[in-house]
């Protein structure tokens, strides 16, 4: 469908209102059409859609993959502290589709503080980075008791979220867990997985979850984007 040549409004401008009204309504829900599908559509000039593609970036409505091509830019996630909730939970609620890429799974010697924290001489020792809508957006470390982590490393984690099976699958009821967040500037391999400048700003929690007697469950170290991430909690004040 060409646009309005007569229009005073840049070609360019009513392009962005398209694809912005497109994004809207679920017609384009990952990635948008190349620049030759959107020349051949719009009947326009290359240059014409490199301005709009550039001014939706500048925007925020779509993002570019090195190699990849253009995205629509996810919803930054928000995670509601007070609840215990898996990173799959916290993403669908946003209506978004999680997703998870295993990258390390072994037994490792615990460090001296790890060892305070849980009482371990050895871990099961996971990392997955994260996804929502296939951007990845974080990556967790995840500590277990050596027996426990033998038992998880059976099933696909690339799919399965750990909580789902620690709780449905193996029976273990985690109870409650402390978190601690912080902020801190984002490591070169932090950048080559998660696919980001290193100019980012990463959110880290480190998270203690024990079962319903008081034993450790698990502990848990991730790194999110700072853009794409942030927490949320009520406060309340009482006389």
């Amino acid at each position: 469908m060409p646009l309005d040549y007569i229009d005073s409004t840049p070609l360019y401008i009513q392009l962005a209102k398209e694809i912005e009204k497109k994004v809207h309504e679920g017609i384009y829900t990952d990635q948008i059409p190349s620049e030759r599908e959107l020349m051949d559509e719009y009947r326009i000039s290359r240059s014409t859609v490199r301005q709009c593609i550039e001014k939706l970036v500048r925007d925020g409505v779509l993002e570019k993959r090195r190699g990849k091509g253009t995205f629509i830019a996810p919803k930054p996630i928000t995670d509601w502290l007070g609840s215990l909730k898996s990173t799959n939970e916290t993403i669908e609620s946003m209506g978004l589709h999680p997703g998870a890429k295993l990258t390390e799974a072994k037994i490792i010697q615990v460090d001296e503080h790890l060892k305070k924290l849980t009482g371990l001489e050895e871990a099961y020792y996971f990392s997955r980075i994260r996804y929502a809508n296939q951007t990845p957006i974080g990556i967790e470390e995840h500590y277990f008791p050596v027996s426990l982590g033998k038992r998880l490393a059976q099933y696909d984690l690339n799919r399965e979220a750990f909580y789902n099976l620690v709780e449905k699958e193996l029976n273990l009821q985690t109870f409650e867990a402390s978190q601690k967040i912080s902020a801190e500037m984002i490591t070169r391999k932090q950048a080559k997985l998660l696919e980001t400048s290193m100019k980012l700003c990463m959110l880290k929690t480190e998270r203690l979850v024990k079962d319903v007697e008081g034993n450790f469950v698990e502990y848990e170290q991730a790194f999110y984007r700072g853009d794409l991430y942030s927490f949320q909690l009520n406060l309340a004040r009482k006389n």
